[in-house]
């Protein structure tokens, strides 16, 4: 019997199920598109191309890890390095002994500049013969010695370069000569430029360490068994690679989009899953409730708590399904184009393929039915209990209270969301921002199980001037109305405030941070000139001849690299800066808001370091301490702290001299010098003098450039955040506007009784125009005091500012909200009047 009462109302009542349907068909997709980028994330894989000959490859750990110890257990955390981790140019040697090894080649790349060929990759010339099995053979020439260089064939041909011409080539190591000697198959690989082997480990600017050994073995012999031999011959102080994973070591990258993706897909997927879930619940659990009158009858005619509650579950198998396989369609759509997106702004390397497999379309259908089923469950409990003489009586009258236990465990959210805001308020950074999803969610439960008690006091305080006559009959009405059906009136603001919440707090921190970082660099940039680039950087010589250029007092050179620290219980990353030249000088060209110590003292030794003050706090650090950092490729140091300064978000929560950063960066060109000039000196004049220095794609602007070109490199962080924002919004905003849209249509008869009575089209349309701008109006108070909950301790913790709230960010989003809400109302309403209220009274008895 409840199995053919589910088909029954699902092929003959398909309207009462279409809000249904469209909640867990946009929840599929948005869980399958997040599944899916997660899913990429985990199997991201390029194929080798440069190794792939070379089945063998030892390398640095790309990894920091850290081992943490609990009660009974150990866990290893890891992260990303910064930089591109080495291993001991030595270790070749004792690989090359080992019997079944035919070559060990150490291999190595590095960044080269030239005004003929603007970007090149620098090599050693035992590396030549990688990519194919001649192109180690000259087209023309012999092999580079002291002061030469090979080039591919198609880069000579472009730069109009033959053997024995000279060519100025710029490499970390600085700027000089070279003769061409050879010219290489393009085989070999396009834009290279190929040195002796010893010429290259210096021009590097990591004499000794080189990126990768590429291990071939003797015919017949197993490629894992000789993984094994090599895997001990260098212990810890490597890693071997094999298969795919050799991609890895050609394309650093590909770990950095792993953990982009993953991040996605994980954290912001969670994130949009409980979202999606949320909404999934709220809509059945409407539908179902409207329902209670039909419910009633079944139990009145003698139908058992079981079947009604086998009913229900029936119906949600039968429409869960089938609103999952749909919703696939969208979700990998919205996949491909997010994924596309990250990969036009460099993110994901070129290459790795979008793993849009079975798996997180199971996973979407399985989460939409588990929700389906739990709403209504929940929603039938209180029809199914019910004895058969009272059910149409209850189902008659309109519940204005929740229930007990929903009441408790609304407050009990409530109380955590305040709880957890307390313990938000204690902490720096990362823990801060953590706290936010846990934040967000308890206070969406409690209004979400609080609603009929929240909607009755926002409505009761909002409407008071409805209610004071001067928005006319209507307007009362309105106000009377919402007070009255409080229960109803909380199923429409409950998406509404999730839409205000999740993008108002995405969108706020992410402007707050932009706001705080520009205002920082704009106040810590005291250089009357900044030299920047438009190729790979800037030569570290270049702050030399600065210095020497007539009218420049101070030049003081930035290369930008990262660090790994801990702070005992997990491992992050943190943005440094590495400066050159007169150190003692350095507040003359920037003001970092120094709080402790003193700047100046980096120019003591290599082995000190600036951190910043939020840094220190949550590194217990202060001046004197030696402080445990790992550098951009793993090395492991422990500098002495000269100094702690404030302006650490728009610049870097490290100050590190060049020197301690130079050799374990992947390139070491300067990304900025910052100039003052002298006493008296004409700006002009000096700016016209430094732009006649010899460096590739040399740019030179003043404060307000460089602080608008740093602007732009936290795009892609604001992009992703709106995106973010827009995806989660977005979903909330079609969830409010299904919701309204039942609300109304179940108000069917309602709205006949008004116009029996005497209520003109124009009234109700009146009326409900006012009821949508009460449920707006509710749900940008309630969404919008959850993001400020939310973001005050956040924005405090990671910019140790209050939040930046920009005048034109909230009337946008307020716009939208009431745009949505009138629209989504006045639709269905104009479709409600078209019917004639006696027939409309009627067919709801």
């Amino acid at each position: 019997m409840s199995n053919g009462l589910a088909r029954a109302a699902v092929r003959f009542r398909p309207a009462s199920f279409a809000g249904s349907f469209i909640a867990l068909l946009f929840a599929a997709a948005i869980i399958t598109a997040c599944g899916t980028l997660l899913q990429t994330g985990v199997t991201a894989r390029l194929a080798p191309e440069r190794y792939a000959r070379t089945p063998v490859v030892v390398a640095g750990d790309p990894y920091a890890r850290i081992s943490v110890k609990h009660d009974r257990s150990t866990e290893e955390k890891e992260t990303a390095l910064p930089e591109r981790a080495r291993v001991d140019a030595g270790s070749a040697a004792r690989i090359a002994a080992l019997p079944g090894v035919a070559a060990a080649v150490p291999d190595l790349a590095f960044p080269v500049q030239s005004p003929a060929v603007p970007t090149l990759t620098g090599r050693g010339y035992a590396s030549i013969g990688f990519t194919a099995p001649t192109a180690g053979e000259l087209v023309e020439g012999r092999a580079p010695g002291a002061g030469e260089v090979v080039l591919d064939e198609a880069t000579a041909q472009t730069a109009k370069l033959r053997t024995g011409d000279r060519v100025e080539l710029i490499t970390p190591a600085g700027t000089d000569t070279y003769r061409v000697c050879g010219l290489a198959d393009a085989r070999a690989g396009r834009g290279s430029a190929w040195f002796a082997d010893t010429v290259a480990d210096r021009l590097a600017g990591h004499p000794g360490r080189v990126d990768a050994i590429a291990v071939t073995p003797r015919e017949g012999v197993p490629v894992n068994e000789l993984a094994s031999k090599v895997r001990e011959t260098v212990g810890e102080s490597a890693k071997v690679f094999t298969g795919d994973d050799r991609a890895t070591v050609e394309r650093p990258g590909l770990l950095q989009a792993q953990q982009i993706l993953i991040g996605l897909g994980g954290s912001f997927g969670g994130t949009a899953t409980l979202a999606a879930v949320f909404v999934v619940m709220s809509t059945i659990a409407l539908a179902t409730g409207q329902r209670a009158r039909e419910f009633a009858l079944l139990r009145a005619i003698g139908a058992t708590s079981r079947q009604i509650r086998r009913t229900i579950a029936t119906e949600a198998l039968l429409i869960a399904p089938l609103a999952a396989a749909l919703g696939a369609v969208p979700g990998i759509a919205l996949a491909r184009w997010w994924f596309d997106q990250l990969v036009a702004r460099g993110a994901v390397p070129e290459g790795v393929a979008l793993e849009a497999g079975p798996l997180p379309v199971l996973v979407a259908a399985v989460l939409s039915l588990l929700a389906a089923l739990a709403a209504g469950r929940l929603a039938a409990r209180r029809p199914a209990r019910l004895r058969p003489g009272q059910a149409l009586g209850e189902a008659a009258v309109e519940r204005v209270r929740p229930g007990k236990a929903r009441t408790v465990i609304g407050l009990v959210a409530a109380a955590g969301g305040l709880v957890l805001t307390g313990v938000a308020n204690n902490l720096n950074g990362a823990g801060a921002a953590n706290t936010a999803l846990g934040m967000v969610m308890c206070f969406l439960l409690a209004v979400a199980l609080l609603g009929p008690y929240v909607a009755q006091v926002c409505t009761g305080l909002l409407g008071l001037p409805l209610r004071s006559g001067r928005a006319g009959a209507s307007g009362s009405l309105a106000a009377d109305n919402t007070r009255a059906h409080a229960r109803r009136l909380a199923s429409a603001i409950i998406p509404i405030v999730m839409v205000v919440a999740f993008c108002g707090t995405l969108l706020l921190l992410q402007g707050t941070v932009r706001h705080v970082s520009g205002e920082q660099v704009r106040d810590g940039i005291v250089a009357d000139q900044v030299l920047g680039s438009a190729g790979a950087g800037l030569p570290a010589d270049t702050v030399e001849h600065a210095a020497r250029v007539p009218g420049v007092a101070t030049a003081i050179g930035v290369v930008r690299t990262g660090v790994v620290h801990s702070s005992g219980q997990d491992l992050a990353s943190s943005t440094a800066l590495g400066v050159s030249g007169d150190l003692t000088r350095l507040p003359e060209v920037l003001d970092l808001g120094v709080r402790s110590g003193s700047l100046g003292a980096l120019a003591e030794s290599a082995d000190t370091v600036a951190l910043s003050a939020a840094l220190a706090d949550s590194l217990h650090a202060k001046v004197g301490d030696r402080v445990p950092l790992r550098l951009g490729d793993g090395t492991q140091v422990r500098p002495k702290v000269v100094a702690t300064y404030e302006r650490g978000l728009g610049f870097g929560q490290v100050v590190l001299p060049r020197a301690a950063v130079a050799g374990h960066v992947n390139a070491a060109f300067d990304s900025h010098v910052l100039v003052s000039d002298a006493p008296g000196a004409e700006r002009v004049q000096v700016a016209e003098r430094l732009a006649k220095l010899a460096a590739p794609g040399l740019t030179v602007m003043n404060a307000a450039g460089f602080a608008a070109q740093e602007d732009r490199d936290q795009q892609v962080t604001s992009w992703a955040n709106t995106v973010m924002a827009a995806v989660l919004g977005g979903f909330a905003a079609v969830a409010a506007v299904n919701t309204l849209v039942m609300t109304v249509l179940d108000r069917r008869r309602e709205v006949g009784l008004l116009r029996l009575a005497g209520a003109t089209r124009r009234q109700v349309r009146d009326m409900m125009r006012w009821e949508a701008l009460l449920v707006a109006a509710t749900g940008l108070t309630v969404g919008g005091g959850i993001a400020w909950l939310t973001l005050v301790p956040i924005t405090r913790g990671v910019t140790g500012a209050a939040p930046h709230v920009p005048l034109t960010t909230v009337l946008s989003l307020a716009a939208a909200t009431i745009l949505l809400s009138l629209a989504a109302t006045a639709l269905p309403t104009r479709e409600l009047l078209r019917t004639h209220p006696v027939r409309v009274a009627a067919d709801r008895q």
